[in-house]
């Protein structure tokens, strides 16, 4: 499919559903859809960005200022973390792009596109590494850890193996974006979109809008259902002692599932029913083309919330992660106390006759940092 012309119709998406309108019997104008892009994306994105940075930043704050990495899930924790903040840095070019149009270039277009792509992947990929890690914590406790292929090839010693896999499959998914990603003109600005050439424009990009559905979503979905419901039948082997604890543990393993399928079952869902229509052209009527391109809006932005819930399923619920920031605060606080003791025993003489005779706060011990 050539996209050349310049009265075709574009809605802003960062991951290339962009088709050309040629084979309608008539001329699909989108400019309420580009409006609604113009208001509705730059105001979600803003909000994620902040939301993202602030509760992923501080995981890999944690992290790097612990130094050591305990555990696998505290490695895949640590990876999650800066897949997203590259996922979420992203965010204000195409909040620009939704806005005004694209004004930096075909360069910048393509690693953009690619970054996009490959840190959204490795994100889905990496939540499937967390849960094969958990559900092998549970067999190791009940002595059943040594067995099995699967517990010797995923391990500690293997980690950075697993990490560099999500990163290289999902680095694979970016790369069309990176080759195919360019700025043209069209409806009066400036977008960047990925323009596939004609021989693969149907059934090519079809292969990869599935691929991405498949290793970005339905492997990691039976990944987690599979780990996480059998650590649910361990859990339910508990003695009745455990059980306030058990329950909890539960809770928390819905609420992780529930999570990804609520906000990325629509995303991909649409996104494979683009896939099929790229091949088959189901869709000809202009009002059901512009009624999934507003869903497509709606839906992306409900699977980029995901980033941004990231650090409160995996990170601060985890007790591992707990301990490494209260450490990290304790060692805050005995830093702030040492400071404080020597600003207060270190000044001149003159210097203690004035503050003692100015505030009685001075004399005042300095709170710690508390948890």
């Amino acid at each position: 499919m050539t996209v050349s012309h310049e009265n075709d119709y574009y809605y802003h998406e960062n991951i290339s559903f962009n088709y050309s309108y040629e084979d309608y019997p008539a001329l699909c104008e989108k400019g309420d859809i580009r409006s609604f892009a113009a208001f509705f994306l730059p105001i979600v994105y803003s909000l994620c960005l902040v939301a993202g940075l602030s509760g992923n930043a501080l995981v890999l704050g944690v992290y790097a200022y612990h130094k050591r990495l305990k555990t696998m899930t505290d490695s895949f924790l640590s990876h999650l973390a800066v897949a997203d903040l590259l996922l979420l840095f992203t965010l204000p070019f195409w909040a620009a792009d939704a806005a005004r149009g694209w004004e930096l270039g075909d360069a910048i277009c393509k690693i953009v596109s690619a970054c996009y792509t490959l840190n959204f992947n490795c994100c889905m990929l990496l939540l499937a590494c967390i849960s094969l890690d958990r559900y092998l914590a549970v067999l190791r406790v009940q002595g059943e850890g040594g067995r099995g292929r699967l517990q010797r090839i995923f391990n500690r010693r293997h980690c950075w193996k697993w990490c560099l896999a999500a990163w290289g499959t999902a680095s694979l998914l970016g790369i069309p974006d990176l080759i195919f990603s360019e700025v043209i003109w069209t409806s009066n600005r400036n977008v960047c979109v990925a323009i596939y050439p004609s021989s693969m424009a149907r059934s090519g990009k079809a292969l990869l809008e599935v691929a991405e559905v498949l290793l970005g979503f339905v492997l990691p979905l039976l990944v987690m259902v599979i780990c996480y419901w059998s650590v649910c039948r361990a859990l339910k082997s508990l003695p009745i002692e455990s059980r306030d604890k058990k329950w909890r543990a539960l809770r928390v393993l819905l609420i992780v599932v529930g999570v990804f399928v609520v906000t990325q079952l629509p995303y991909n869902v649409l996104k494979l029913h683009r896939a099929v229509d790229s091949v088959y052209i189901f869709v000809t009527h202009c009002g059901t083309s512009k009624m999934l391109d507003q869903a497509a809006q709606v839906t992306e932005s409900l699977a980029l919330t995901h980033c941004c819930i990231n650090p409160i399923l995996y990170a601060f619920m985890g007790s591992s992660f707990r301990q490494h920031m209260v450490k990290v605060a304790k060692r805050f606080g005995e830093k702030r106390r040492k400071r404080s003791r020597r600003t207060q025993e270190t000044p001149a003489e003159g210097e203690v006759m004035e503050i003692s005779f100015n505030s009685h706060s001075v004399t005042q011990e300095t709170n710690s940092f508390s948890v």
